[in-house]
């Protein structure tokens, strides 16, 4: 038994896959390491892997029914860019029109436009997604834009458009009507109150006077920056209260005519009109004479003109224009209910 044990060990030892295996052979190690070990990507491979991990980010993202981690976990497979590759980008886009490099340009920067987004997340306080959704439009513009040649890292450049994207859509949708127009009310948007903690720390009362006066805006407009800031977006077809049918656009004056009074008055003109017409037929000639050319017209008559045409003194055809308008009065009081609500 000894024996062929011995024999045994010895043809293991002989084995000449063992001998051969990397165990035994430490240099054949490090030179299939060297083999295998990869160098820096070039720029004409990136869009080919920032693509790749657009499309296995969505496999490995772990919060599945969060599309805002999901989002983000996503981008996160974008690798930033050194200096050299942003200028080698920027050059091949203003250039060459490399959408390849405009993409790689975009997705390596999707991650400074979250960290903008959060800034602004306390303005907003709302969807944290839209304003990514805007930050990005404004990171395309700025991609699009990007001089190369001159001495500015990108990021420091895109983050003005980013912020420009993100602001006019938090002044766009602050209220259903919108706020801020103008230059003056754009900057009372973000700095009126800012100003007005400002003042307090240092002991002023924030008057809108000396606010005018630090912002450089009109007192007019820190006045209407206030109240819109302090109010809320209130329907006006809304009830006063719960159990009230009144709505709140009934107390609000107007110098305008309503549309009612419009339509009411169209037909009581159509209305008159067509009992003048009726009227008319119940005049004799020389009265009906006097209701055309006296009362009826733009461009009266005088009693002398009347008197001379009948042979009748002017007295005479005072008292005749005087009875027909009272038996018009009758008539239409006869007729048109009412009437006397629209004398």
């Amino acid at each position: 038994m000894s024996d062929t044990k011995k024999k045994n060990k010895k043809t293991v030892a002989k084995d000449p896959k063992v001998e051969n295996s990397p165990k035994k052979n430490p240099k054949n190690k490090k030179k299939d390491t060297g083999e295998k070990k990869e160098k820096n990507p070039e720029i004409n491979n990136l869009a080919a892997q920032q693509k790749s991990g657009a499309r296995t980010g969505a496999d490995k993202s772990l919060v599945e029914y969060d599309p805002l981690q999901r989002y983000l976990a996503e981008i996160n497979q974008y690798r930033l860019l050194t200096r050299e590759e942003e200028i080698e980008l920027g050059r091949r886009i203003t250039e060459e029109g490399d959408s390849d490099a405009a993409f790689i340009m975009a997705t390596s920067n999707l991650r400074l436009v979250v960290k903008i987004a959060l800034e602004f997340q306390r303005v907003w306080m709302q969807n944290l997604l839209d304003l990514i959704q805007e930050g990005n439009i404004g990171l395309m513009q700025a991609v699009q834009k990007f001089d190369p040649y001159k001495n500015v890292k990108f990021s420091y450049y895109a983050s003005f458009w980013i912020k420009a994207y993100i602001l006019k859509f938090i002044m766009d949708n602050w209220r259903l009507v919108k706020i801020g127009t103008t230059q003056g009310q754009r900057k009372l948007f973000f700095k009126l109150k800012k100003e007005k903690q400002k003042l307090i720390d240092e002991g002023f009362v924030p008057h809108t006077q000396l606010l005018s006066d630090r912002l450089g805006v009109s007192e007019k407009e820190v006045m209407e920056m206030d109240q819109r800031l302090d109010g809320w977006d209130v329907s006006l077809d809304a009830p006063l209260k719960e159990d009230s049918d009144t709505e709140r656009g009934e107390f609000l004056s107007s110098e305008a005519v309503s549309v009612e009074s419009q339509v009411a008055k169209k037909e009581i003109e159509t209305l008159l009109q067509e009992n003048v017409a009726t009227f008319r037929k119940q005049l004799a000639e020389r009265e009906l004479e006097i209701f055309d050319k006296r009362i009826f017209t733009d461009t009266p008559l005088t009693l002398q003109d009347i008197g001379d045409k009948y042979n009748i003194s002017r007295e005479r055809v005072r008292q005749l224009e005087k009875n027909i308008i009272k038996k018009m009065k009758t008539f239409f009081k006869d007729e048109i209910p009412d009437f006397d609500l629209y004398e």
